[in-house]
């Protein structure tokens, strides 16, 4: 049902001094920095493969958020719920839908379903800040 690990979405209270960090502490690449409906989102490469890291300012809480790949989002939270998942809530990533679980303990796991593959090549590059 797992797919794969896309992203990791890490909580930011100062997505563009993270960046710095990322980039120039850590040797990240930066493949876009986007501000938008009053947030700022960054994505960065600790490696070519994935997952990607997303700093995000809108993110609530200081857990990260581990993000994955399903080939058919709605099927699979079909299947969760018969196995008593709950979910936190739905959302929207450039990518696609996606839905974050509950889970008993402070750990956050998400699914999304890619109905949006040119995503990647649409922001990369992009530098609002």
């Amino acid at each position: 049902m797992f797919d794969r690990l896309d992203f990791v979405y890490l909580p930011s209270r100062d997505v563009a001094a993270d960046v710095v960090h990322f980039r120039h502490r850590l040797g990240a690449e930066l493949v876009f920095a986007i501000e938008a409906f009053g947030t700022r989102v960054a994505m960065v490469r600790l490696d070519r493969d994935p997952p990607a890291l997303l700093l995000a300012e809108h993110l609530e809480g200081d857990q990260p958020v581990r993000v994955y790949r399903v080939g058919d989002l709605e099927r699979a939270i079909d299947q969760l719920s018969k196995d008593g998942v709950e979910l936190a809530m739905r959302f929207e990533i450039p990518h696609g839908p996606g839905a974050e679980l509950t889970n008993p303990g402070p750990q956050r796991i998400a699914l999304y379903q890619l109905t949006r593959p040119g995503a990647d090549e649409r922001l990369a590059g992009r530098r609002d800040f």
